[in-house]
């Protein structure tokens, strides 16, 4: 295995330029894919790399769980155990599940709030809440929901509110919150993933936005709802509460991307440009972090069993 098994906790910086290309070059749901998909590989496979070095690097330490054949010199030769590598990896793989966990635990409750919230109102797919802090989300569960306020309906005029409605019903739609959720998980298995949680929550938006300029037909509408909507709900707490919800994202450049031309949607970019070779960049490093997780793996199985008395 050697040094080859520390490959998956490095390996995920081979991602950082094709977060910064795929939001600027392709379309929206096409960067969205692609980048959850990278995010959820790497995430993999640098948690399997931190069991796996709890386990090498703890085998030799005194009271282990393991069996008495890992003390053995051919099993000591086999196995590149790092004593110190092991007991860092023991608290960081720990922190890893913990951070996960509450995530998703969050994610869960959250959802269950808001649904709870919403138990006494007519089951519509609008949910029109009598408050006057302005703030709009997509509810998605049993019955998916746009959940908005009399305070955000005050400030957009009648085809601004078409817009904003088509904005989160594209949410819904698209199941955007899998999408958030997968590279929040991501982010907490791996902090190197962070610019690609941060470049889905702008592609998600991006992606709405362009469903929502499709279903009202016009791109300047779709720009102005989420400018004004930006701008009277600004520093409303309640919308952050929406943890399945992505935030608003940088609505200068959304909006600016609305007033320009729609973006093109194929599905992948010539070969020779710089998205594309970041793109091919971040699968190199997800082949090597993958072969790399698995022949340890496949190696730490192999010597387990054969030191294993029958």
């Amino acid at each position: 295995m050697g040094v080859f098994v520390f490959l998956p906790l490095v390996l995920p910086l081979s991602a950082w330029p094709i977060a910064r290309l795929a939001e600027r070059h392709l379309h929206p749901r096409t960067a969205t894919w692609l980048l959850t998909g990278v995010a959820g590989v790497f995430a993999v496979c640098s948690t399997l790399c931190l069991a796996l070095l709890m386990v090498v690097g703890t085998a030799q330490l005194p009271g282990n769980p393991l069996p008495d054949g890992w003390s053995d010199q051919e099993v000591r030769e086999a196995v590149p155990y790092d004593e110190v590598a092991g007991r860092v990896a023991i608290p960081a793989l720990f922190a890893v599940l913990v951070a996960c966990t509450r995530t998703a635990w969050r994610h869960r409750r959250v959802r269950r709030r808001a649904e709870r919230a919403l138990s006494g109102l007519p089951p519509t797919s609008v949910a029109v809440l009598p408050d006057p802090t302005p703030y709009a989300y997509a509810l998605p569960g049993h019955r998916d929901r746009v959940v908005v306020t009399t305070g955000m309906l005050a400030g957009l005029s009648s085809p601004e509110r078409r817009a904003l409605f088509a904005h989160e019903r594209a949410h819904l739609a698209a199941r955007h919150h899998r999408f958030l959720l997968v590279v929040r998980l991501a982010a907490r298995a791996n902090p190197v993933l962070r610019p690609l949680q941060t470049a889905v929550v702008f592609t998600a938006e991006r992606w709405a936005d362009e469903e929502a300029a499709n279903a009202v037909g016009d791109r300047r509408t779709v720009a102005l709802a989420i400018g004004k909507s930006a701008l009277i709900s600004q520093g409303s707490p309640v919308a952050a509460l929406a943890h399945f919800a992505s935030p608003a994202g940088p609505v200068p450049r959304r909006v600016a991307a609305l007033l320009g031309p729609a973006p093109t949607a194929r599905i992948w970019s010539p070969v020779f440009t710089k998205v594309s070779l970041a793109a091919w960049a971040a699968a190199a490093g997800i082949t090597a972090s993958a072969l790399s997780s698995a022949n340890s793996a496949i190696t730490l199985a192999v010597i387990l069993h054969a030191a294993t008395p029958m």
